[in-house]
């Protein structure tokens, strides 16, 4: 099947899917279409299952892709992820979700940050300089957690389409606000002596993450069709 023939095929479930979206999924490595040889993607009846079952994690259990990505390797299948309107024995399986943990430590070095996301010094210094990352020096050597090595990584291919350092502050006054929210509706939980309900308050953090990454997402998408306009 071509992609326009996927997005035909999958829109009927998935009003959202688009062209560009199935090959933002391949740049993210969750689909390995064949390509033709003239460089024009075909897709397989798995390829299509695979895409099937991304899509409903998504929508159904707001899930990120690094999650998904670590589902479908450890062999989660289309027949497994529960669907509107399924059977309820089905509806009793738990749901996975990210899980959001306390840092650990940075053990990044700069250098090793440099050398794993093949960014620039001087980008890096502009991330910190704008807050967007904020690393931690010890013994005079700068060290950065793994999120923050991610960040470096996505800053590297914002910056292929022309995005600074400057343009990024954006993204982390939204990361700001939203954290705040969070913080404001999850905060006394979080600090209660009863460790269950500290665990009822971690699991409800985890969903309201990804809740509004999805959300954010949608928005983004609702703007940009509009340009199309």
């Amino acid at each position: 099947m071509t992609i326009g023939a996927v997005c035909k095929t999958l829109s009927p479930e998935f009003p959202d899917i688009s062209i560009s979206k199935i090959r933002y999924l391949e740049d993210q490595k969750l689909l390995t279409p064949r390509r033709t040889a003239g460089g024009y993607r075909l897709y397989t009846t798995t390829d299509l299952t695979r895409l099937r079952t991304i899509l409903r994690l998504q929508r159904d259990e707001f899930l990120p892709l690094r999650v998904i990505r670590q589902e479908l390797a450890t062999g989660r299948a289309e027949e497994d992820v529960v669907v509107p309107g399924a059977q309820a024995g089905a509806a009793a399986r738990q749901v996975r979700r990210p899980t959001i943990t306390a840092p650990s430590g940075a053990s990044f070095s700069l250098e090793e940050v440099l050398d794993e996301t093949q960014a620039d010094a001087k980008l890096v210094a502009e991330l910190r300089d704008h807050r967007v990352i904020v690393g931690e020096e010890r013994e005079g050597a700068i060290w950065f957690d793994e999120t923050e090595r991610e960040i470096v990584r996505a800053v590297v291919e914002l910056a292929r389409y022309g995005v600074e350092g400057r343009n990024l502050r954006v993204f982390r006054t939204s990361a700001d606000r939203e954290a705040a929210l969070l913080q404001q509706l999850l905060a006394p939980a979080l600090r209660s002596r009863n460790a269950e309900r500290r665990r009822e308050a971690v699991d409800a953090l985890e969903n309201l993450a990804s809740v509004t990454t999805h959300l954010k997402h949608l928005l983004l998408v609702r703007d940009l069709r509009r340009l199309l306009a």
